[in-house]
């Protein structure tokens, strides 16, 4: 892990500016926040491909689908829990029944606009996104592979959820390590066994497997940073080896990250799992770190669960 913070939703807004360049056909959209998700860059320098629809979520993802028919390749952004609440019907209609490509950046994630409490606070997103048929999910580890992620979906040509946090959060990668859309990085190879995590809850699983090593447990640590579609084959193998498996992700443990991966397992072999995240239940107003420690989606929490699940493994 490298020492120095990064935000996402900064590093996502200075790589549009640059993509600009890159793809004439690119359109921006923003539902009258684009100060606080970076789009306010692009706007700056192609205001003839920037638009502002204000507070009017599903009228614009309906206008990205009209600007997608057209040729052109339309994102856009909004906070997570406006997309995914506001605008779930023209996603699921407009975009996704028709296979549209456009990318859905849903900015402020989880429990990231920490001061705005519960409304704000998007911890239902991936399971509402995740279900839509043809949408890929895509929740980005760091700074650098939000860059890469964002860079991959505009040759997808298929709907894609862009999982974006405010705050800013540690570096995990070089720009030259390998990022491939719809596969698993493996982070650390253990033995004892599987933490996979997404987002920022990442950097929290690296420090936790470190407090792990500590007692002589080798953990393995896999990024899943698409969420769909699952790569179900390297967490397959993973926990073939582990016989255990720890979800970690800062959303519900309902419909998530650990609601993707035990489907996938349930029929295929029993397994002991247990999942880090939000209970059944909305969140409050507070500061970033102590809300993440308060819903237990922290280094600390990481290492209690990994050490019941090894312990009832050896009973």
């Amino acid at each position: 892990m490298k020492a120095d913070n990064l935000s996402m939703r900064d590093a996502y807004g200075d790589e549009l500016v640059k993509l600009g360049d890159v793809y004439p056909e690119l359109t921006v959209l923003d539902s009258d926040v684009s100060s606080s998700t970076r789009t306010v860059l692009f706007a700056e320098k192609y205001p003839e491909r920037f638009f502002n629809v204000g507070v009017a979520e599903a009228n614009m993802v309906d206008i990205a689908g009209g600007l997608a028919l057209g040729g052109l390749k339309p994102i856009v952004n909004s906070f997570a829990i406006f997309l995914a609440l506001k605008a779930t019907e023209q996603i699921r209609n407009v975009i996704c029944y028709n296979n549209l490509p456009v990318i859905l950046a849903g900015s402020y994630a989880g429990l990231s606009d920490s001061y705005d409490g519960a409304s704000h606070q998007s911890i239902e997103d991936i399971a509402i996104m995740r279900v839509i048929p043809n949408l890929n999910v895509i929740v980005p580890a760091d700074a650098i592979e939000l860059r890469q992620a964002l860079r991959q979906a505009l040759t997808l040509n298929t709907p894609t959820y862009l999982r974006i946090c405010r705050n800013p959060s540690p570096v995990l990668f070089e720009d030259s390590e390998p990022y491939k859309f719809s596969k698993i990085r493996i982070i650390k190879e253990g033995k004892d066994i599987t933490i996979a995590a997404c987002g920022i809850t990442v950097s929290m699983a690296m420090q936790a497997i470190e407090e792990l090593e500590k007692q002589n447990i080798s953990a393995e640590l896999l990024n899943v940073s698409t969420i769909k579609p699952l790569d179900g084959g390297t967490i397959l193998t993973s926990v073939k080896k582990t016989n255990c498996l720890l979800t970690v992700e800062e959303h519900s443990v309902s419909g998530g990250l650990g609601g993707a991966i035990a489907e996938f397992i349930a029929n295929r072999l029993p397994l002991l799992t247990d999942f880090a995240g939000i209970n059944d239940t909305f969140t409050e107003t507070g500061g970033y770190e102590e809300l993440l420690d308060k819903y237990q989606i922290s280094t600390k929490a990481i290492v209690k669960k990994a050490l019941k699940l090894i312990q009832s493994k050896v009973l």
